[in-house]
């Protein structure tokens, strides 16, 4: 077998929390991470040249996409000698959406080149490599339903979570995560996700207990410009929504659904507004 392709599932923060500023500059998180089914797909193969190439649209093949830069931290961490590959990626996570769309494709790659050249390796061995890929990788490399802490890479697998319908609407606006990590900073944080609360909700597989949890503490600093993430919420829980967030420093924001038919009504009526709105299902 010299090529595999593979599903990237993008993830939603039913919670967000921060704990504080760490020495280091990086920021201890608290997060419950939930995988959705809107995914891209990753296709990697061997070749024989002595380069790795990424095709993905319009993004940069080079070293600043984090799929170039899992292939590398593999092979490094590994020993495995160096192969020519050829890495092509269909988008369909939008873009600075908070969705783990990058990381969830440098983690597809770790998947495609453990099953392509090292079988044996762990999904343990996969996450720490990771984690020098970015923050996200590492739960990315493990999916479902997880609490994630730290910066992101001390993971504790849940049961999994009730399978609530998704809908997901990006607003046209990106947000900038330096920016809102130095917001966050700068002011008082005065309400926090009760995390233990949704943990004890998620194991008992309580539906009305995980939508009464669902909370970003991002959304408190957000400036006059990204009042929008309030404008769709207000519309999803309008059109019957149990829970609405932006996730992790957005600017996609979800709303989780109990019955398909809700869930497909206020996907077609924010399709109408926002072109990037999806429909989707935990997983």
């Amino acid at each position: 077998m010299t090529t595999i392709t593979l599903p990237a599932y993008a993830k939603l923060n039913l919670t967000l929390d921060i704990l504080g500023r760490r020495a280091d500059g990086y920021h201890d998180l608290c997060m419950v991470m939930q995988s959705i089914s809107l995914h891209d797909d990753v296709t990697v193969t061997l070749t024989d040249a002595d380069s790795i190439v990424c095709r993905c649209g319009m993004l940069p093949g080079d070293d600043s996409n984090l799929a170039v830069k899992a292939a590398k931290a593999f092979f490094t961490e590994t020993g495995i000698v160096p192969r020519g590959l050829l890495i092509d990626i269909e988008k369909r996570i939008p873009m600075q959406a908070g969705m783990a769309g990058g990381s969830t494709d440098a983690a597809a790659v770790m998947h495609a080149l453990r099953a392509l050249l090292a079988p044996e390796l762990t999904t343990q061995k996969l996450e720490a490599i990771g984690a020098q890929v970015g923050s996200d990788v590492p739960y990315c490399v493990r999916g479902g339903t997880v609490l994630a802490e730290r910066r992101g890479e001390k993971l504790t697998t849940l049961n999994a979570a009730p399978r609530f319908r998704v809908v997901v609407c990006k607003p046209d606006f990106s947000i900038s995560t330096p920016v809102l990590f130095n917001h966050s900073d700068s002011v008082a944080l005065l309400d926090h996700p009760d995390t233990d609360g949704m943990l004890h909700a998620i194991e008992e597989r309580d539906v009305l207990g995980i939508s009464a949890r669902v909370f970003n503490v991002f959304e408190q600093v957000l400036t006059d410009e990204q009042t929008e993430v309030f404008d769709i919420k207000d519309q999803l829980i309008t059109l019957g929504a149990s829970a609405t967030a932006m996730t992790g420093s957005g600017s996609a924001v979800f709303g989780l659904f109990t019955e398909s038919g809700q869930a497909q009504l206020a996907f077609h009526n924010l399709r109408q507004h926002y072109q990037q709105t999806y429909l989707a299902e935990f997983i």
